[in-house]
């Protein structure tokens, strides 16, 4: 593949700043943002400059979801066909959650959590073996998520969103907005989870 005549210069331009969370196999990406009276411009993926920054996962499938305020969605993952995932915020505001669910992980049931926004512009990279979930903050939030595996419904699992052994601190008032699905998950000690 021809590389641009000014890909150096490019690569400098666009740098990003990638950094591991709490949890450290999950990444907290910062993209350089370009603002000006217009509104702003990023980077929002490129394949070559995030492989080059640690992130070199390949991914197949792009969601978007809308939630309104009150909403959270989780916790999701795929016990075969595991996906990992590069969550980004459109428009709005969420928490956004990991959970570690592999067995022999020495991080196993931790989680963490990060707020993502349009303001922000920060990114948060889950790979696979993680329990994924949010709750929107703002009155609608546009997520764009992508993951490097398909869909999967069979194999999808859903950790209990507020299952006291993992602990999770939602920045929530009162009862949140769930689908049937979410609110059957199932606590971390009932689930079928990644043995490696």
């Amino acid at each position: 593949m021809m590389e641009c005549s000014s890909a150096r210069q490019s690569r400098q331009f666009f740098r990003m700043h990638v950094r591991p969370s709490e949890l450290p196999d999950v990444l907290i990406i910062e993209p350089r943002t370009f603002a000006d009276g217009r509104g702003y411009f990023f980077e929002s993926y490129h394949a070559e400059r995030y492989a080059q920054s640690g992130l070199a996962a390949v991914f197949v499938q792009d969601n978007l979801s809308r939630s309104k305020a009150g909403t959270l969605r989780g916790l999701h993952f795929q016990r075969h066909r595991p996906q990992g995932k590069l969550v980004t915020v459109v428009r709005g505001a969420i928490f956004d959650v990991a959970v570690d669910v592999r067995r022999r992980s020495p991080t196993f049931g931790r989680w963490m959590g990060l707020v993502l926004s349009d303001e922000n512009h920060s990114q948060l990279y889950i790979p696979p073996g993680f329990a994924h979930g949010f709750c929107v903050l703002s009155p609608e939030a546009d997520v764009l998520y992508k993951c490097t595996d398909i869909y999967c419904p069979e194999h999808e699992r859903t950790l209990l969103w507020n299952d006291p052994t993992v602990g999770i601190e939602w920045p929530v008032t009162g009862a949140p907005l769930l689908s049937l699905k979410d609110a059957a998950g199932m606590p971390l000690d009932r689930l079928d989870l990644f043995d490696d």
